[in-house]
């Protein structure tokens, strides 16, 4: 980004003050009580994430609940482009000072670059609104402890939206733990594999540096710690882990500025033609000149600082042992996951892309010790992570008061504990030695996360 405008973009957040710890989740927000008045939304950042995560989304089936007031982006050409793909008539602004002050929304969307998200939530808080931020909540603990400092000062909310809480499939899986279906818990096994078309995007973008997206054991993985925490209602307590870079980056056996530069395209595996993605070409290419985000950039390219594998040990304040994994070029999409418990175990396999043929459903296998096993069959032919961004817009915007029985609404203490996961991993990687959660925010540890 232009560093001037940057600093325009940008301003100073407030002092840091000690609180207590903050057990909000999305019961804590505002509820949707504007007598008949639709929900006045601001946004940050206008990328695809906002785009068609919320923007186009929200336009077309909650347009009798919510409008937009105000689009915000450092880059004008990109917010011009999003407010018409979008389909609003709000005003845009490239100062987000300016635009809270004129708009007064009532609630805050924050998708801008991930080491970017506290500066945004911690204004919008200030500014008297509630804030809605997509996962990863921020980079590193520093932020962190802002964001839960001035949600304390706050009389105001903050939301991070895990959608994977919200999928069929992972709600069964919470279900069968609540029902102490295996017992009582004593380790889980999860290994995540992106494939060698999504892994690589997030090589080719802003992603791959750790100083905006955290690495991907905090962009990427958040989501997956996010789910184990949630699953086990505990928190994460001691994390060891290892990574490196052996695939991307310099190890490359050859580099360019961007694809569409790259003299090695008949060479190169993963070469993408971003000109075939019409999409990308007009929200990013179109807009390059403005600030210099190129979309399609090398994966090669030495600047790239972040691990393309990971594996992390987690031991859990109830004494659960946690061993994951995340590859970045693996052949097919998705994950496997185990509970070990006293009495059983559970296995789950979910393929979310693969160049086979897949079946419209995924299974969850419960084994019982001295048992048959008894399979579940989850439907996954729902569109937006196995149909739980619908359910997680619903629960937003249409019904903010439905009644919550699994806990699937997230706020800043969850956002901090997934976080706060990947930072000690990244935090260990660097030292070569395990890391304490307790010692990053002054969040104290619970072994059995309240109801």
């Amino acid at each position: 980004m232009n560093n001037i405008n940057r600093r325009k973009f940008l301003t100073t957040t407030g002092t840091l003050v000690a609180g207590t710890v903050i057990t909000n989740s999305l019961s804590g927000l505002s509820s949707n009580v504007y007598a008949g008045n639709k929900m006045k939304l601001a946004a940050v950042g206008t990328g695809i994430r906002q785009t068609d995560m919320f923007g186009k989304k929200l336009t077309k089936d909650y347009s009798d609940y919510v409008e937009y007031v105000g689009l915000c982006d450092i880059n004008p050409g990109r917010l011009e482009y999003a407010k018409n793909y979008i389909g609003v008539n709000c005003p845009t602004f490239t100062d987000f000072d300016e635009m809270m002050r004129n708009v007064k929304p009532d609630k805050l969307i924050v998708t801008t670059v991930d080491s970017e998200h506290d500066q945004f939530i911690v204004k919008g808080l200030e500014y008297g609104v509630d804030v809605i931020t997509e996962k990863p909540m921020t980079t590193d603990e520093i932020k962190a402890q802002a964001i839960l400092d001035a949600e304390r000062r706050s009389k105001n909310s903050v939301i991070v939206t895990f959608n994977y809480r919200y999928s069929p499939h992972r709600r069964k899986i919470k279900e069968l733990l609540m029902e102490n279906a295996i017992g009582k818990i004593t380790s889980v096994d999860f290994h995540w594999y992106l494939d060698t078309e999504h892994g690589p995007r997030y090589f080719r973008r802003w992603h791959g540096l750790r100083e905006k997206g955290g690495t991907l054991l905090v962009h990427k993985s958040t989501h997956h710690f996010d789910l184990v925490n949630w699953w086990l209602d505990s928190d994460p307590d001691e994390v060891m882990a290892y990574g490196d870079l052996e695939v991307f980056g310099s190890k490359g056996p050859f580099r360019s500025k961007s694809c569409r530069a790259c003299e090695f395209k008949d060479k190169c595996t993963y070469f993408y033609d971003i000109t075939q993605d019409e999409r990308n070409m007009r929200l990013y290419v179109d807009n390059e000149h403005y600030d210099g985000y190129i979309r399609d950039a090398c994966i090669y390219r030495n600047e790239i600082n972040i691990y393309d594998k990971m594996s992390v040990q987690v031991k859990y304040k109830n004494n659960v042992l946690l061993n994951y994994s995340l590859t970045t070029y693996s052949p097919y999409e998705g994950y496997r996951i185990a509970f070990n418990g006293t009495e059983g175990r559970i296995e789950a396999w979910i393929h979310e892309r693969q160049t086979w043929p897949m079946e419209e459903y995924d299974e969850i296998m419960l084994i019982r010790n001295f048992e048959k096993p008894e399979y579940f069959r989850i439907s996954n032919v729902e569109a937006g992570h196995g149909g739980g961004d619908k359910r997680m817009l619903d629960k937003l915007f249409k019904d903010p008061n439905q009644s919550d029985p699994l806990s699937q609404s997230a706020g800043t203490r969850d956002g901090c504990m997934s976080v706060l996961t990947g930072i000690a991993a990244r935090k260990s990687i660097d030292t070569g030695k395990p890391v304490l959660v307790s010692d990053l925010t002054d969040l104290g540890l619970m072994e059995q996360r309240p109801k």
